[in-house]
């Protein structure tokens, strides 16, 4: 595999690495240099890279693992992370504060969540990944990482109840 088909094939997904190395990692240059050491691995194996299944799923792989030593090497607990794909379709100044507080409360909420629980939401929910791709990423079967996406939705929704009744039930 030549540079340019290699460049062509790491594209499409540069983007996805980011995110994921940037909600892990939360600084946006340990996130830069997190992409670059996996490009530089994918780089090096680019002789086997036509052995894997999805080069995507193998790359979304080496980020996290490479973003989770990381945390490990430096302690880091707190995960935090945007989603630049948001997209307003509200139109009145109101509904455009109250959906910016409401993305605000969603993202706090998530980066309370354990670890497990925000990378699979991370990966199905913002990434729009398969069932399937999250389990090789993530290295668990497919109704362990149902049972995780849902009792991490729940949990949001109950946090978002509360946050919108004002604590009152």
């Amino acid at each position: 595999m030549n540079q340019n088909d290699f460049v062509l094939v790491i594209n499409p997904f540069r983007d996805k690495i980011f995110r994921l190395a940037k909600r892990l990692l939360v600084s946006t240059e340990e996130a830069e240099d997190a992409v670059q050491e996996v490009i530089v691995k994918l780089w090096n194996r680019k002789k086997t890279l036509d052995e894997y299944k999805s080069i995507e799923a193998f790359a979304m792989t080496l980020t996290k693992n490479y973003c989770l030593d990381q945390l490990k090497s430096k302690r880091a607990g707190n995960l935090n992370g945007t989603n630049t794909n948001h997209k307003e379709k509200s139109s009145s100044l109101d509904e455009k504060i109250e959906n910016e507080d409401s993305l605000r409360w969603i993202k706090k909420i998530i980066n309370q969540l354990p670890e497990q629980q925000r990378m699979v939401i991370q990966l199905r929910d913002i990434e729009q990944y398969e069932f399937a791709e999250i389990a090789k990423i993530v290295e668990m079967n497919e109704s362990a990482i149902r049972t995780t996406l849902s009792r991490a939705r729940k949990m949001i929704r109950e946090k978002m109840q509360q946050t919108h009744n004002y604590g009152i039930k």
